[in-house]
């Protein structure tokens, strides 16, 4: 092979290992030796066990000579959020609280990727309980700059080439943010569409999974081995799921109708950003209609941190209470101002948030997408903090399907996304509309 197994896609290794070109060890080994080699100056993994890693590997070479049935995922490295439970390696959920923290059960998305033919690589880094304090992760195009929140650590290890496929989680902006971040494909399914059984519920109603991949349609494969009807989750929904990976690579019959909301955040955009997507909406032209929206929709800021902060203090409750004195500085006033949010405030912001739901479900009858920035421009510096994820929080209170594409190139030449929103449950149009952006977008460019 011209090229080490680490670079290629999940797509590719998955064709060559199917016929035989390549091997699952093969594969491991050289994404083991991409961290072996980067990694100290990055930080992306809270566990890894190469030996595991490679014991997983020679099964999956096994089972292939062995002439039995492949998955979707056979042999394939994938590098979990370290919020997400494994039965064979800790789940210390960026907190020195959980150290050495161990299940007896494998999360249901472990579960579904074992089945898949995975090799479960290790445990990402992610911020402190998976929320704002900065975890030790750099971006790996620069280290002085932050590869976002609190994803940091799947996010870097796709973009670093340590493996093709991550798993994380969003609930205001950690899958989006950090993709566009550290340049990577970030997608973020239908609120329901994957179980979080076993993964750290922060927030009940916002929290959801999402995936990285260094191609849409390999972010798309990794949504599909994932997605599945789970009753312990009370999000999870029992009708079929779309199929991802389809819409990914399929072009859509007509060209699609896009709109761009000018939201009252909107200057919050750095000067490249804002350049960038004035650039893409300029090349899109007719394609996109741009539209004022009600004050109400940038009212839903406030919404999503009112659910976040009462139901993570509520579902925390005995961390905080047993180790105050090991909690960040970062998290304490956050938390101490949730414990203040009254019962009747969070029906209220529940009751919004179904409304927002609702609006967004008549909306997209005249539209197949909103076409918005993913983050406010590139990467900040490492020292002041994962960056704003306001660009992400409408889109997650409302549960719908979010992609960015790895499009614009900052200030200092880091990577940008664009995001891509669309209607509920109808993740494969989304999906195949972003493929019609990156590449009209690229034929434009040539």
């Amino acid at each position: 092979m011209k090229i080490k197994p680490h670079s290629l896609s999940a797509t590719e290794a998955a064709a060559h290992i199917a016929a035989g070109r390549l091997k699952s060890v093969q594969l491991v080994q050289s994404c083991l030796d991409r961290i072996a080699e980067t990694d100290d100056g990055i930080h992306a993994w809270a566990h890894l066990d190469a030996e595991v890693a490679l014991k997983q590997a020679e099964e999956c070479d096994r089972q292939r000579q062995r002439g039995l049935a492949t998955g979707p995922l056979h042999g394939l490295p994938v590098g979990l959020k370290d919020i997400v439970d494994t039965r064979d390696m800790p789940t210390q959920r960026g907190t020195p609280i959980f150290f050495g923290r161990q299940t007896e059960e494998d999360a249901r998305i472990v579960e579904l990727l074992r089945e898949a033919g995975a090799v479960i690589m290790g445990k990402t880094v992610t911020t402190e309980l998976a929320f704002m304090h900065a975890s030790t992760t750099r971006n790996p195009h620069h280290p002085d700059h932050s590869p976002g929140g609190s994803s940091s650590g799947s996010a870097a290890a796709v973009a670093a080439g340590h493996v093709p496929l991550a798993v994380g989680t969003q609930t205001n902006g950690s899958v989006i943010r950090p993709a566009s971040f550290c340049g990577t494909f970030g997608f973020k399914p239908t609120r329901g569409t994957i179980p979080r059984t076993g993964v750290l519920q922060t927030s009940k109603s916002l929290d959801q999974i999402g995936t990285f991949a260094r191609t849409l349609e390999d972010a798309a494969l990794l949504a599909d081995a994932i997605s599945a009807y789970d009753q312990r989750d009370t999000t999870s929904f029992a009708h079929a799921r779309p199929d991802m990976r389809a819409g990914a690579i399929q072009d859509p019959p007509i060209e699609p109708d896009l709109v761009w909301f000018n939201l009252p955040f909107n200057d919050r955009l750095s000067e490249a950003a804002r350049e960038g997507l004035d650039g893409v909406l300029e090349i899109l032209d007719a394609r996109v209609t741009r539209m004022d929206p009600a004050d109400q929709l940038g009212e839903l800021v406030a919404v999503q941190a009112r659910i976040h902060e009462y139901e993570i203090a509520r579902h925390l409750a005995e961390v905080f209470e047993t180790d105050w004195d090991a909690i960040s500085d970062t998290l304490k006033p956050v938390i101490t101002r949730a414990r203040k949010i009254g019962d009747a405030e969070y029906e209220d912001a529940l009751a919004v948030k179904a409304s927002a739901e609702a609006f967004f479900d008549d909306f997209f009858v005249d539209f197949d997408a909103i076409i918005a920035p993913a983050a406010a421009g590139e990467a900040p510096r490492f020292e002041q903090g994962t960056g704003d994820p306001i660009f992400c929080t409408l889109w997650t209170l409302a549960g719908l399907p979010c992609v960015t594409l790895p499009l614009l190139v900052g200030e200092t030449g880091l990577p940008i996304g664009v995001q891509l929103i669309g209607p509920a449950h109808k993740d494969d149009r989304l999906l195949r509309t972003a493929r019609w952006l990156q590449t009209h977008i690229a034929a434009t460019a040539a």
